[in-house]
This record gives C-alpha cells, structure tokens and sequence, in this order.
C-alpha cells in the first residue's frame, strides 16, 4: 500500500509539473496571430508535455504513451508526432541469464551451448539475448523484465482512478469516454507483459503467410517459451531502415506494401506495432518480421466495416461518407450536428478529388477524416483504428523506401478485387470504381507528358 501512495505521489508531482509547463507554453502560443498556428503550436506542445511526463515515470507510461501515438482519433496529428518520438531503449537490467533459466526450468548449460549476456536490445517490457542451442540452432530469447507485470497493473489501476475522476469534471472527456480508452491502453500494455501471447501470434502470423513467398515471421520453442520468456529463431539480416536505398534489392517495397495490406484487407489481424526497426531483409532478399506482443484481430464484422470504410476513402462520395459515419462509428444521439459533418465532409471530399492520385497520402486523409469526425464528436470504434494506423503506416514506410510510389493507386489496385471477393461490387461501386480507374489513368498520361516535356 505504501508503494502505491509513493507512486501515486509521484504521478501526482510529474503531473502538477506537466500542467505548469502546458500553462506556460499556453501563454507564449496565446501571441500567435493566426488561430491555425496557434491550435498547431498547443497540439505539438500538448505532445510534447505528454511525452516528457511518460519519460519521467518509466518503463509502463514510456510504453503508455507509444500506444497513444497509435491513435490519431483521440490525438491530433502534432501531438501524435511528438508521442512517436518516445524511445523505449533502457538500460539492461543484470542477472537476465538467471531469470531465462528460471522461466525455462532448465540449467542453461543443459539448453545453451551459447547465451550472450549483454543483450541486443532493452525496451521497456523486455529485452532480447542472442543464444545458440545445443544443436546449434541460433535462437533469439525474450525475457521479461522483473516486476514489469505488477509495474503495469498497479500504474494501469492508478491512471483508470485518474481518468474517471478527470471524466467526473470534465464534460469532454466523459464524452469521449476517457477512462475506457486508458482502460483499453493498458489492456494492450498487460498483454504483452505476458509472453505466451506474442508466441500465439507469431503461429498466427506464421500460418496467414505459410503461402507468400519469401516472407517469413520466427517459430518459436514451445517447450523453452512461456509467461515470461520467449525462445525463437533468430532472423539473420539487416534492419531495413538501416540499408541504403541503392542496396535494398527492388522488390522488397512492393514485398513490404503487399504485406500490409494482406493484413489490413484479407487477415484482418495486423502486427500493431509497426516500426522498420521489427523488420529485417535476410541475404536472399526474404523479409523477416518479428516482435508481433501487440497485434490486432478484427472479428469479420469489423473487418468489413473496415473495407467499406477504405472503399469510402477511395471511391466514395459523399452520401457513401455518411451513410458509413451513421452506420459504423461511436456518437451520442441527439449531440450530432448532422448537416454541418455533411458540409465539412463535402469540403474535403471536394478538396481532395480535385488533387492527382500521385499527390495523395492516406495518412494525410485519414487524419483529416479523424479530425473532422473529433470536431463533431464522432469516432470510430477503436477496433478499426488500429488498422487505419496500421495502413498509415505502411505508406509511411512504403515512401522512405520508394517515394515515387503511388500509395493511392496501391491501395485502390489491392482493395478492388477484396471488394469483388467479398461480393461488395453493387452497380454503383462497379460505376466508381470505372470512374477512379480513368482518373488514375488520366493521371498517369499526365505524369508521363510532363515527364517527356
């Protein structure tokens, strides 16, 4: 009990010192004249109050605040920028080898012809041990750090405490329903303090891709993996942001984008903690993807609201926008000005269709779709969000290793045939759809002329 008053004391402290400098910065953003460069300096001063509390209070509010950076419907894109720059790499913590022979029950010489000590990589959950097994067998062992369960259950009570006291004062929040989302945060914090889990997903992952072509995700050692330790092969190769863009062999974008988006559209189970760091290409060219503890499932309902949603965001117009608004997100009746979200999503569907294909990015739609949805008080349910953030993702990689590509196009090529398979192509979908392939068209002959000019 006094453990959880001093960590309560301490929230407390880090907190009165988080508002002090928001107040501060409040006032100084308060001078700007223009009222978009004011709401742009508050959200990435908002950000970066937030990131620099969960960097003060450790391990669990350090991986707090990444889950945040996954949700740009709660989070305008400034404040989502500065959480994104939250880093999780801690000093180790010694004895590891002894905790790994523990969780396997085993000595390690009985396992082990080879375990590193120092590890290769320490995050907040856990760190990482190169080893070789006894038949040579070159293995990766996750291990737990101590007490990072109990950390997280204890500090997740505190902040679920914090959020509805704070919903009990503040109208916004409770309409937002605040405390549900911290309690959702810690949720998916919990889960990967438990190791069986991500084994889980990796056999998941392993059997989704069983039929693609050099994609690959680690097996895991049933008999030396549980709660608290996890024993896989180990993925030989280069992280892929750390290849130079004339060494990476040519089809490992296009690899890379087909990978997502077989996630996003025909798994519907999608590795949530999407970074190029968790992705290395092997000698022959195969990607290797690990590190799946935060993955999401979407049952097939949302799965195909999820489609739609995209088939919206591709085709749609604007009845297709609100019917979908109406049918599969979260609001409060009779707190919805329905006319003036249509007026605002007429705007921007006209903004953005006016604009060549090549010009477009999903993540810049997406984010202007959540914050026009934030300013009505609607949201979607959180079960699609992280899809949408996994597809933003997935651009974003896709343009640092090719930025010529045309996300736009990619998405729409790959979503059209999911459409037909699950016998979404109505008569007016069939028409959009003929009606974006001569746009993109029209868009290309116009790129190959300036390009001959």
């Amino acid at each position: 009990m006094v453990g959880v008053f001093r960590r309560a004391m301490e929230i407390f402290l880090v907190g009165c010192l988080a508002s002090w400098s928001y107040a501060a910065g409040f006032v100084r953003a308060d001078h700007l004249e223009r009222e978009a460069d004011r709401k742009r300096a508050l959200d990435g001063l908002a950000g970066r109050v937030i990131r620099q509390a969960c960097e003060r209070l450790g391990a669990t509010f350090i991986k707090f605040g990444q889950v945040m950076s996954t949700r740009p419907d709660l989070f305008p894109p400034g404040t989502i920028a500065e959480l994104r720059k939250l880093q999780d790499r801690l000093p180790p913590f010694p004895q590891a080898t002894r905790r790994i022979e523990a969780a396997i029950g085993r000595p390690i010489s009985d396992v082990f012809a080879e375990l590193d000590e120092t590890p290769l990589a320490a995050a907040s959950v856990a760190q990482v041990h190169r080893g070789v097994l006894a038949d040579g067998t070159v293995v990766a062992v996750k291990i737990l750090r101590p007490d990072v369960r109990h950390n997280a259950a204890r500090d997740g009570r505190l902040l679920t405490a914090l959020a509805a006291a704070f919903e009990r004062v503040s109208p916004g929040a409770r309409h937002a329903e605040f405390s549900l989302h911290v309690a959702q945060f810690m949720h998916g914090i919990l889960e990967q303090t438990d190791l069986r889990i991500e084994a889980a997903h990796q056999t998941r992952f392993r059997a989704n891709f069983r039929k693609v072509k050099k994609v690959r995700f680690p097996k895991h050692f049933a008999e030396l993996s549980g709660e608290h330790v996890l024993t896989m092969e180990f993925l030989e190769g280069r992280k892929i942001d750390e290849i130079p863009r004339a060494e990476l062999p040519p089809d490992v974008p296009q690899r890379l984008r087909d990978v997502f988006l077989k996630m996003c559209f025909d798994d519907g189970f999608l590795h949530a903690d999407l970074h190029p760091g968790n992705f290395v290409v092997q000698a022959d060219g195969t990607l290797g993807i690990f590190d799946v503890g935060l993955a999401k499932l979407l049952s097939e309902q949302h799965l195909s609201h999820y489609i739609d949603f995209n088939r919206c965001l591709v085709m749609g117009d604007v009845a297709d926008f609100m019917d979908h608004i109406r049918s599969f997100h979260a609001y409060v009746e009779g707190t919805v000005d329905w006319a003036e979200l249509e007026r605002d999503v007429a705007r921007f569907s006209a903004e953005w269709r006016q604009r060549s294909t090549r010009d477009l990015e999903f993540g810049a739609l997406i984010d202007e779709i959540f914050s026009i949805a934030r300013r009505h008080g609607v949201r979607p349910v959180p079960e699609m969000t992280l899809m949408m953030v996994g597809l933003v993702t997935a651009e974003g990689i896709g343009k640092q290793l090719e930025p010529d590509v045309n996300s736009f196009q990619e998405v729409a090529n790959y979503l059209l045939p999911v459409l037909a398979r699950r016998d979404m192509l109505s008569p007016s979908v069939l028409a959009a759809a003929a009606a974006l392939g001569a746009r993109m068209e029209a868009d290309r002959a116009a790129e190959e002329a300036r390009a001959g000019a």
